[in-house]
């Protein structure tokens, strides 16, 4: 069909990030979503947080993009942020963390927005199918929508399916996650309406429903049910087959005429469904160490004072040319897979795969082989924190976890 300099599949927090950092180095940007909107899990997912970007003691960690990509999920719609952090920085130390609730589906119509205002090319209910190898170089993605089959050809591809799935099918090595019971769905209902007016608020007038609702954890998976990978055709029907049926038990005697549902999720709200093994991958004994090639530094969303470098080796393999990843399939086990997959490091992931792209097509070197000062001098000046400062490090953390360098 046409020869993009770079290829983004997955619309995603992530892939919108990937695409604007490399539209804005003047690159030409393929943007492919498999659905009717942009933001993933973070819009038709209904996952709208912004989860705390601070160490829990009044320091902001993340900045970069995410700083944008807020302002974009609010500049038309409500915003829910702790009143200690109204403009994104605390007036003095606080307790309190910093995240940001928003209209999921308002904040997909502001990404869109900037999207086409920047001259991505955007295709919509196209699914990038498959990645079209010579050796292990991919020369680009075939994909299915309502046109047929059809070829886009890419000098670097960005995986953000979340999924990794086109690195997956190119054969790059992969670490398979696994997902609990879990099912958010959005309502609403009398009571809740009275809240609202009451208020004058009207993200009052919309509550959480759930299907099954084990956490983080796995607290609440029901006991016997197997985990969900979340990679295979059967993975996801059953997963959503069970769930809706779930969520229609629990309010089916309600009073009909006193609630609605007013959207089901668009997709599997799945965490950890499968990510690449990369060159180096997290895990959680790299908190609080430093990383040479590090892309940026993030925060743990549940504990105060954990931090994490992202090594810009969790992104590639050594050995495939032009393709990379960001987003939720960026190299992680157990808990530091979560810390990786949430909305904020996808976008700064994001952020950097996009720059990492531009890079290795400018100097034309492979996309394992690129400067990584450069890298990161570029992401300093777009304000995104590189090393977190040893300052930062409780007392209590034991001396092996500080001052490392890998």
């Amino acid at each position: 069909m046409k020869k993009y300099d770079v290829i983004v599949a997955g619309g995603g927090v992530a892939g919108v990030a990937a695409a604007l950092a490399a539209r804005r180095q003047g690159k030409s940007v393929l943007l492919l979503e498999k659905s009717m909107m942009l933001g993933g899990l973070a819009t038709l997912g209904l996952i709208n947080l912004f989860v705390p970007m601070c160490n829990g003691r009044g320091k902001r960690i993340i900045y970069g993009m995410v700083s944008e990509f807020i302002e974009l999920a609010t500049k038309y719609g409500w915003k829910v942020v702790p009143k200690e952090w109204g403009n994104g920085e605390p007036e003095k130390p606080t307790n309190v963390r910093y995240s940001v609730r928003y209209s999921p589906y308002i904040f997909a119509l502001a990404l869109t927005e900037q999207v086409v205002k920047e001259g991505i090319d955007l295709y919509f209910d196209t699914i990038a199918s498959s990645p079209v190898m010579d050796g292990n170089y991919c020369k680009g993605i075939i994909v299915e929508n309502k046109s047929g089959r059809q070829f886009f050809e890419g000098r670097v591809i960005i995986d953000t399916t979340g999924d990794a799935n086109i690195l997956f099918r190119a054969g790059v090595p992969t670490i398979q996650g696994k997902n609990y019971f879990t099912y958010i769905a959005k309502a609403i209902d009398i009571e809740h309406c009275k809240k609202a007016i009451e208020s004058n608020r009207i993200e009052k007038a919309i509550y959480n429903v759930s299907g099954g609702n084990a956490n983080l954890y796995g607290k609440n998976h029901p006991e016997g049910m197997e985990y969900y990978t979340g990679t295979t055709a059967e993975s996801v029907s059953n997963f959503i087959i069970r769930n809706q049926l779930e969520l229609l038990r629990k309010i089916k005697n309600d009073a009909k005429e006193s609630r609605e549902i007013v959207t089901l999720p668009g997709m599997a709200q799945f965490r950890t469904t499968r990510c690449i093994k990369g060159d180096y991958i997290l895990e959680e004994t790299d908190f609080y160490k430093h990383f040479d090639d590090s892309v940026c530094a993030i925060n743990d969303f549940e504990r105060p004072d954990y931090l994490l470098e992202v090594p810009y080796r969790t992104m590639i393999r050594k050995g495939f040319d032009n393709l990379i990843t960001a987003g939720r399939s960026v190299s992680g086990k157990g808990y530091a897979w979560d810390c990786l997959r949430v909305i904020p490091p996808a976008i700064l992931t994001g952020q950097a795969a996009g720059l990492a792209a531009v890079q290795a097509i400018d100097t034309k070197k492979a996309i394992y082989e690129i400067n990584i000062t450069e890298l990161q001098e570029k992401l300093k000046k777009q304000g995104v924190m590189i090393h977190f400062d040893d300052s930062l490090i409780p007392e209590n953390a034991k001396p092996a976890e500080k001052n490392l360098c890998i």
